[in-house]
């Protein structure tokens, strides 16, 4: 469990090349993109009596109904054949889209832009499963959500660079729509020659029968996702986040025409303000969750879209704030890489990897519901008499009535908010050894208790799952027993108050351990009165003995000084500002030498002078 900079992952020839492919393409559609959009913002008479208004959200929806189509044929492929040279065929399609784009330019005609535009998109359902499936193959579960950051952050930056050269690219008098035909076809050329450096990532279902009916595919697909309850609400929660992001861009050039009375220019500005915040939202991930999946970022993401969501309304309505716009739209893209990094890494974790390609492609039909909804709600609204800055406050009221739905049916997310606010908003942590918990099978993890958070302090910092073993009356402390229910803590009490429930937790003990989870107990059975460590209980020597599993000597210091300890004088400690934990893990021991003196006499040197 090393962690190491997620930017080593772009030297290497199992990430660096998919990263270059990836990179280009983003890059080559919003060159695309950006130069069609412009065209039909300030240009809309030469094309077609529509409205600007309307066409917009028009061309918005027709690129993202091929995930709708198609995305559910695409998994199964991506599934069934081996993905590097996928990869390479899905680009070889981009150049097709690309020619056919640059007769569209050259003739300005929209009937063949808009059927580039959809086939572009049709390119990119068929990209998307392989995109997101070859990453669990290629990286470690510890590099996901760096490699994954890498992925949002360089898509940004290629969006950012795409819409900067697409939109400057169009406006050159008299050669601009010349230029983005031939630039868009030579990138996707550059795409093909890079795609063949990606090493051969194996199918994952090499006998799987392809459906090609895709409206009924499409369906199967649906019900399929829904096995995994948390998967399919993460799916939800992506899908939703594509809405919110549809619903915001897809405005703004008419936000920037006919709010602020600006040229082409300022649209390229606002979707480059955007796409720096995403970026940079989704590079902090990986340091923010201490290189695992940190689900606590997602509520924290969720809170930040709604409050800039709301800011931006008021900086679009009475008098128009274009640097207040920008900062919004900043802050929106970074709490959005917050929001969406971490679901993307659940979902490639728990997902079946027999089945991964198939999800990812659910993942993008969900997407594409939710954008053509977005596309469908916009138009109605307009129609309705909304106007843009209005449209983006109900988007932002939405969010929020969203964020609190998908965390009442799923508190882990909440949970683990509360346990990362405590290590990020309250002590600052140093975490020592922390690769000697195995990245799986089972294993019981002994540790000194200091205070009621210890559990909420270790979990914050270990990146699996721990099933916490405690006293019933801590696992029923007011606001930390949702913690406790929501990470399943088993609870037990001593023999001479209730055998049978001490019975049933060390069943339930044997069964987790038997199914490869990790157990966490505090030997000491109770919070230190003193500071100093107490004597180890036999408790873990009859855990051992129903299942003789390695056991990971762990010290926590610092927390006797916080006002979770039974220290009567840490009152005075309380104004110190971000107090140091320290978490230090100690060398697994054999069940066989495993007795409470060794492992309280190793704790008790892990954890040193400092309480």
């Amino acid at each position: 469990m090393s962690e190491r900079s997620q930017f080593r992952l772009l030297a290497e020839r199992r990430f660096g090349p998919f990263f270059g492919v990836q990179f280009l393409g983003a890059f080559n559609d919003n060159v695309f993109k950006q130069a069609l959009v412009i065209l039909l913002a300030y240009q809309t008479a030469n094309f077609t009596a529509m409205s600007s208004n309307t066409l917009q959200n028009v061309a918005q929806a027709l690129f993202v109904l091929p995930f709708f189509l198609f995305s559910a044929t695409a998994g199964q492929i991506a599934d069934k054949y081996e993905k590097s040279t996928l990869i390479t065929v899905t680009v070889a399609i981009e150049l097709g889209c690309m020619a056919l784009g640059a007769v569209g330019f050259l003739l300005r005609s929209l009937p063949l832009l808009l059927a580039a535009l959809f086939l572009g998109g049709v390119q990119s359902a068929l990209f998307g499963p392989v995109k997101y499936a070859i990453l669990p193959q290629q990286l470690r579960e510890s590099e996901l959500v760096g490699g994954n950051g890498l992925v949002e952050m360089g898509t940004s930056i290629a969006i950012l660079a795409g819409l900067i050269y697409g939109g400057w690219l169009v406006a050159q008098p008299g050669w601009g729509i010349a230029g983005v035909a031939l630039s868009t076809m030579a990138i996707s050329a550059a795409g093909i020659a890079l795609s063949r450096a990606i090493p051969k990532a194996p199918a994952a279902d090499p006998g799987l029968k392809i459906s090609w009916n895709p409206l009924a595919e499409t369906w199967r697909n649906l019900r399929f996702l829904r096995h995994n309850r948390t998967v399919f609400l993460s799916i939800l929660g992506i899908s939703w986040f594509w809405f919110y992001g549809a619903m915001l861009v897809t405005q703004f050039p008419n936000l920037a025409k006919n709010v602020f009375a600006g040229s082409e220019h300022l649209v390229t500005i606002l979707l480059v303000s955007f796409s720096i915040g995403i970026g940079a939202g989704s590079l902090l991930c990986e340091r923010l969750s201490g290189h695992k999946v940190e689900l606590g970022l997602v509520p924290f993401g969720s809170i930040g879209l709604t409050l800039f969501g709301i800011d931006l309304w008021l900086a679009t309505s009475g008098e128009p704030s274009v640097r207040r716009t920008l900062g919004d739209l900043v802050a929106i893209g970074v709490f959005g890489g917050f929001y969406i990094v971490p679901l993307y890494a659940l979902v490639q974790i728990r997902s079946d990897p027999a089945h991964r390609s198939r999800v990812i492609a659910g993942n993008n039909i969900v997407n594409a519901l939710f954008m053509v909804a977005a596309a469908t709600i916009a138009i109605a609204l307009f129609d309705a008499g909304l106007t843009i800055p209005q449209l983006i406050l109900v988007t932002a009221l939405m969010n929020a009535a969203v964020a609190l739905y998908i965390y009442a049916l799923v508190p882990e997310f909440l949970m683990r908010f509360m346990v990362w606010m405590l290590i990020h908003s309250v002590y600052r942590l140093r975490k020592e050894g922390l690769e000697r918990i195995p990245d799986d099978g089972p294993a019981v993890l002994v540790c000194n208790h200091v205070s009621y958070v210890d559990a909420l302090v270790i979990s914050a910092a270990c990146r699996r799952p721990i099933r916490w073993v405690m006293d019933h009356r801590i696992f029923k402390v007011p606001l930390l027993s949702f913690f406790f229910r929501t990470v399943r803590a088993i609870p037990i009490a001593p023999a001479r108050e209730d055998p049978e429930a001490l019975e049933r937790a060390y069943a339930a003990i044997a069964r987790e351990l038997a199914a490869g989870e990790l157990i966490g107990i505090f030997p000491e059975g109770r919070l230190t009165p003193d500071g100093e460590m107490g004597e180890f209980r036999g408790g873990v020597t009859k855990i051992l003995e129903r299942a003789p599993v390695p056991v990971i000597p762990m010290a926590l210091s610092g927390l006797w000084q916080s006002l979770f300890a039974r220290n009567r004088d840490k009152l005075r400690h309380a104004a110190k500002l971000f107090p140091g934990v320290r978490l230090a893990v100690g060398e697994a021991v054999d069940a066989a030498r495993a007795t409470p003196e060794r492992l309280h006499a190793t704790v008790l040197a892990l954890r040193g002078e400092w309480k």
